[in-house]
């Protein structure tokens, strides 16, 4: 009873305080009754939940009462009571009202009680920091992102840096419109806090700041071509085209790769491809057969994708090496190894939009007679044996894939019939995936002889524009995940999957298409997107290789 009867006093105290200072003109000659709340709040809990209230509406009258009165109430953030908790956490916004220099520091201490394991905690936590964002959203942006650039910090909490990301990506980006104003300057300075953070993220990270930016009016449909640039320098620095590349560095091939295919959209709009296109060329494509074989094809859809916007001086450097890599998978005859169609597709797709844009270039490498008027026709040298040699390679692969269109066109004829016969939706289910593998294999094909055709000319038309639908371009998204691992392989997919939202490519079907050949062709035709950029602790998951900008 005494204790209940000490509580109750100390309870009257703090209205009495709280009362004073309410009625006070001059709130700053109620020094006493500020030090008598800051003080309440080691007693009871109810007494505590009241001081959570009344500390922060007081604060700003009591500058030099300030440092004690914040660390009270942090305090109070800290007691093992949720209701006392809660109520503290609800009370540190207060603290900015009309002292905004305080914003910083809040949002600091809010940052680091987002790590609260209570969901009422952890709502008030978000509400108290959407409170301080929509005050000083400047601030408020830079006291949060503190947390995640964290590169040089050896003592960095991960779990509160996770949580701070998930809180800017759940909360903050989608209320973008709201937050970010005025808008012009808004975006910016988050922009700028982005590229600084961007030396120590994980591949899920650096996709997730790419498309809030590219979601930016500053980067939207209308920028200016210096804005699109801009996001492909972020690009550039996150793939490390400035380093030395080490053919066994997963990690790095990794993060080239699915770098190349965020940047496609920007080459659309008309950032240049220059940087990617030399690293590749000349560090890549020279190590290609020492490449995993997983990301083979990967690499060399993303050449593709990238070529139709290569400028004439990179298409010319960068044609000498495809034409070697098309030589390879186009052998004179029969070798013993199977043709991997999906690879020939992307390099004669490669070399089309390349020689279209430094048509005599290929004068000197494939033997045509292309007259530009120019010394680098090389029209008085003899390479007629490069024209037979090229020649005859496609007149085999177009032989290849007649043959291997003919067993397509009968294993689907039988898939047709086993449809009909499936008894359960699981054996539909398969049948219908055998059904989008053929169809993609003869779409290859059909790219193929489309594009072989022209090239048997003397002086050929180079296909430059967009006549040929790359065959995995329209590709439905898979259900099966394949067990192929030859051309294409299979591919770790993440619920962050960098380039494409399918990231596990179709399976190829079991039953009806018994000829090796077909088999072993069809292990590269679907491809549902790219492998994923992959998380925290793995791969581009190490952090810290990427680049920062500024």
């Amino acid at each position: 009873m005494a204790d209940a009867s000490e509580d109750a006093k100390d309870i009257e105290k703090l209205y009495e305080y709280g009362e004073r200072l309410n009625e006070a003109k001059d709130k700053s000659q109620n020094v006493e009754d500020y030090k008598g709340i800051i003080d309440a709040a080691k007693g009871s809990i109810k007494a505590k939940q009241l001081t959570a209230q009344l500390i922060p509406r007081f604060f700003k009258f009591f500058p030099d009462l300030s440092d004690a009165a914040v660390d009270s109430h942090l305090d109070l953030c800290e007691e093992e009571e949720l209701g006392v908790r809660v109520q503290a956490i609800r009370g540190l916004p207060l603290f900015c009202k009309d002292t905004p220099e305080y914003v910083s520091k809040i949002v600091d201490i809010l940052a680091q009680l987002l790590t609260a394991e209570e969901n009422v905690e952890r709502d008030a936590v978000h509400k108290a920091l959407l409170s301080l964002l929509r005050q000083d959203v400047k601030a408020s942006l830079t006291g949060l992102f503190k947390h995640i650039m964290t590169v040089d910090d050896p003592n960095t909490d991960e779990n509160l840096r996770e949580k701070v990301l998930n809180f800017i990506r759940d909360k903050v980006f989608p209320l973008k419109a709201e937050l970010l104003k005025p808008q012009e300057q808004m975006e910016r300075h988050i922009t700028n806090l982005i590229k600084k953070s961007l030396e120590d993220v994980t591949g899920a990270e650096f996709k997730m700041f790419m498309d809030f930016l590219k979601s930016l009016t500053l980067f939207g449909e209308k920028a200016p071509p210096e804005r699109v640039q801009e996001l492909i320098e972020i690009i550039e620095g996150q793939a490390d085209l400035d380093a030395q590349f080490n053919v066994s560095d997963g990690d790095h091939i990794d993060r080239l790769i699915s770098c190349l295919y965020m940047a496609l959209p920007f080459f659309v709009r008309g950032a240049s491809n220059s940087k990617f296109l030399n690293y590749l060329n000349k560090h890549i494509i020279p190590v290609f057969d020492e490449l995993p074989e997983e990301r083979k094809l990967d690499l060399l859809k993303n050449l593709a994708e990238s070529s139709p916007y290569s400028a004439p001086q990179d298409s010319r450097q960068i044609l000498p090496s495809v034409v070697q890599l098309l030589k390879k998978y186009m052998p004179r005859r029969k070798t013993g190894e199977e043709t991997n169609f999906t690879y020939v597709e992307c390099l004669l797709y490669t070399f089309h939009h390349l020689a279209s844009k430094a048509p005599n270039a290929t004068n000197s490498l494939c033997g045509y007679k292309i007259v530009t008027g120019q010394p680098s026709d090389r029209l008085g040298e003899d390479f007629s044996e490069y024209y037979k040699d090229f020649t005859e390679r496609m007149t085999h692969v177009e032989e290849l894939a007649r043959a291997t269109m003919k067993k397509l066109t009968q294993g689907m004829a039988e898939h047709n019939k086993a449809m009909a016969a499936a008894k359960t939706d699981e054996a539909k289910d398969n049948i219908k995936t055998q059904k989008q593998n053929t169809t993609t294999g003869l779409r290859t094909c059909n790219n193929i002889l489309a594009m072989t055709q022209p090239l048997h000319s003397k002086s050929p038309s180079f296909i430059g524009d967009k006549r040929i639908n790359l065959s995995w371009k329209e590709a439905t998204k898979p259900s099966v995940p394949s067990t192929a691992t030859a051309a294409g392989g299979k591919r770790p997919a993440s619920t962050t999957n960098g380039p494409s939202n399918a990231g596990t490519k179709k399976g190829r079907g079991a039953g009806g298409l018994q000829n090796q050949l077909v088999n072993r062709a069809l292990e590269g035709l679907s491809h549902g997107g790219r492998s994923g950029m992959r998380g925290r602790g793995r791969g581009w998951g190490g952090r810290g290789r990427g680049r920062g900008h500024w």
